[in-house]
């Protein structure tokens, strides 16, 4: 299971919305192994005034935010995070100075869905990877 928080100022985010769904969720495909259609994004659109930013960010600065069960490697996080840098700058045209990255895990019996947790369903896809 990972949804993904998307947060940047509006102007600068909402043109972009698609096609950064897109990047992220071929990234989260390819590196997490997920099928085609598992995509769980949440944008967070914020005023220039309310997302205060590091000095060496522009305007176009996002966060993006990966809530994950546990399970996943070192190497397959960052393999992820290698992914998300190098495909927004490419196709995005996002600075790397213009994307922060956080992945927090927590563990399969903390998340609820389709009427169970997450260590008593049986998912389509490998956590362990």
């Amino acid at each position: 299971m990972s949804q993904v928080k998307i947060y940047g100022v509006r102007e600068h985010l909402l043109p972009i919305r698609n096609q950064l769904s897109d990047v992220i969720h071929a990234c989260v495909v390819e590196a997490l192994q997920f099928p085609e259609s598992k995509r769980a994004h949440r944008f967070f659109y914020l005023e220039k005034d309310d997302f205060f930013r590091p000095a060496t960010a522009s305007e176009r600065y996002v966060i993006l935010e990966f809530l994950m069960m546990e399970g996943r490697t070192v190497e397959t996080k960052k393999k992820l995070i290698h992914l998300l840098y190098e495909r927004i700058n490419a196709q995005v045209g996002l600075a790397v100075a213009d994307i922060e990255i956080c992945i927090l895990e927590s563990p399969a019996h903390n998340w609820g869905f389709r009427g169970m947790t997450g260590d008593e369903i049986q998912l389509n896809y490998k956590i362990n990877v």
